[in-house]
């Protein structure tokens, strides 16, 4: 059974999984839904800020399910979660279609000022079509959770932020 176990995790393993290698552990409610999303500007009506947080982690950009900034510099999208909360872990969901490697080197932030100027709970690292990247930001507390690629002159896309309120049991990016 045990054997079993670990050929199938070998196996997505060669196949390329969606998930970033940590070990991060969602617990609770996702409580990115409850908030208010807002972005630097919308490249497109079918990337505005709310796709981020609608639980749609499809991440074909014409489904309407991802955010889109024009080009900026140091584009951002950001969900206010109208009072302050302890974040555990923080989920990103890349775009598959096209244009994934834009998130690569985005700083997710955690914290009370409302112009992003936050402690960062990560920085992702890895940009795949699809990619999922979780971050642990165990006892970080703030209203704003943004997701910020500093010093960058380019558009900001991705598919769906899930912010989970209790920490993680393993090690995390």
């Amino acid at each position: 059974m045990m054997g079993h176990f670990l050929a199938s995790l070998l196996f997505l393993g060669a196949l390329g999984t969606t998930l970033v290698d940590s070990y991060c552990v969602e617990k609770g409610k996702n409580m990115a839904p409850e908030g208010k999303p807002s972005q630097i500007s919308t490249y497109h009506s079918y990337g505005k800020a709310h796709h981020a947080i609608d639980g749609n982690r499809d991440g074909v950009f014409r489904m309407q399910s991802c955010i889109l900034t024009r080009s900026e510099k140091s584009p951002w999208w950001r969900v206010d979660l109208l009072e302050p909360r302890t974040i555990g872990a923080v989920v990103v969901t890349n775009r598959n279609d096209c244009c994934w490697d834009r998130l690569k080197g985005a700083e997710v932030r955690v914290g009370n000022d409302h112009m992003n100027e936050n402690p960062v709970c990560g920085t992702i690292t890895e940009a795949e079509p699809g990619l999922v990247t979780r971050l642990c930001c165990p006892g970080m507390v703030g209203r704003f959770v943004s997701i910020v690629v500093p010093d960058s002159d380019d558009l900001l896309n991705f598919c769906e932020v899930e912010i989970y309120p209790e920490g993680t049991e393993k090690k995390c990016v």
